[in-house]
């Protein structure tokens, strides 16, 4: 591939598409565990919902006219068995109904004297019983497959009885920092700059959805040399599915990341985005469906890379849908960037972008009061009160 660059769009369809080629195989995960990762079949219930008449209210049950004889109890998790006409049961809410039940007085709205139930006025529907399959019969479908896996959806699946679900698990992903003239600790100087990404891309690729790796949060500075290189993407490349590299993506004197992956037998997915900032990104294919993905070195373009890039890959091997992008309003006019889309830095207010300042590549005060990013396509510019693409910033 040459490094003409692809349109934004198209970018993030053909690494999505890549992703989704060589999406995960399913594992089964017990439910507790299954957080951030995704269904790999749909998810149906295992018995009605409810299984069995239940009272969303605490009261009484009754059967036959009042006032009711009270005859018992019957709480969350026990047998409930036969009401008899004429009586009532004090019931909890959540318990199993009585069989003969005709209707559940409110406690509220009861009396108890001399061991009889009273009401001012019986209810006329069942609406505070909960009937067997309200929710959901026996076998249907309750989310289909693809579908992320979020505490609720763990709540659910137990409420159905699974105690474990077929899954995609979180791509594993490692993170390899390019380049001898970062600092690691302490304030920069003497031409050495502190290293941003290594600190914080790691918990961001959490947040997008992967799985970061024990022991690459991250690696580096690795050393500005070809063996190098190519020593710790084999390295890395032995545990992850995705592993994500910073700097080197040009083709400058100790830019060695495009002959390592020549060395390693990778093929450009794609390679340079017609994006700005942070056009010289790309994501490298590599046999048993491992992807490389060069993020710029500059901290902003390195983060419009992972929302252009990583987003989509991991949404692919997930085997998830598309990551669409959604619509804001602008509050301020946005400039295009000529031929290329624009990722502007914004932060919403009110329910409208505001465009920030301190969005050079290599600055990070903008960056860190941003919600995402205003997607100005190419040959447009914004202008305020009109909306425009929006894609967020996993955090």
């Amino acid at each position: 591939m040459t490094d003409t660059p692809i349109d934004w769009a198209a970018a993030r369809r053909t690494v999505y598409e890549a992703g989704l080629a060589a999406k995960l195989l399913p594992v089964r995960y017990p439910i507790a565990q299954a957080d951030g990762a995704t269904l790999a079949e749909p998810l149906r219930t295992l018995t009605p919902l409810p299984a069995f008449r239940t009272s969303s209210v605490d009261g009484y049950a009754v059967r036959g006219t009042g006032p009711w004889r009270l005859a018992g109890r019957v709480l969350a998790g026990g047998e409930a068995g036969d009401i008899r006409e004429g009586t009532a049961i004090e019931i909890a809410t959540g318990a199993m109904v009585p069989d003969g039940t005709e209707r559940i007085i409110r406690v509220e709205h009861s009396t108890v004297l001399n061991g009889l139930v009273d009401c001012e006025s019986l209810p006329t529907t069942n609406a505070d019983i909960r009937e067997i399959g309200e929710e959901a019969a026996l076998g249907e479908e309750l989310l289909p497959e693809g579908h992320r896996i979020t505490p609720g959806v763990i709540g659910l699946a137990a409420s159905c009885g699974h105690d474990l679900i077929s899954v995609r698990p979180k791509p594993r992903a490692a993170l390899l920092i390019f380049g001898d003239e970062l600092a690691v600790t302490g304030p920069p100087g003497h031409g050495r700059v502190r290293d941003a990404l290594g600190p914080s891309l790691p918990s961001m690729l959490s947040h997008a959805g992967a799985d970061p790796i024990p022991g690459f949060r991250p690696r580096g500075p690795i050393d500005d040399t070809l063996e190098a290189h190519v020593s710790a993407l084999r390295a890395a490349l032995d545990d992850a599915d995705i592993v994500c590299t910073t700097g080197g993506t040009m083709r400058g004197p100790v830019d060695h990341l495009h002959p390592a992956l020549a060395e390693l037998g990778a093929s450009y997915v794609v390679n340079t985005v017609a994006v700005r900032p942070g056009f010289p990104m790309l994501v490298a294919g590599l046999p048993g469906g491992r992807f490389v993905v060069g993020l710029p070195g500059n901290p902003q373009s390195s983060i419009v890379a992972v929302v252009s890039l990583v987003l989509p890959l991991l949404a692919g091997l997930a085997g998830r849908e598309f990551p669409t992008t959604s619509t804001v309003e602008l509050a301020a006019d946005v400039p295009g960037r000529g031929d290329y889309t624009h990722l502007a830095l914004v932060r919403l207010v009110a329910g409208r972008a505001e465009p920030l300042p301190h969005a050079g590549s290599a600055m990070l005060r903008g960056l860190a009061a941003a919600d995402g990013f205003a997607i100005i396509p190419p040959g447009r510019s914004g202008t305020a009160g009109t909306h425009v693409g929006f894609v967020r910033i996993p955090a």
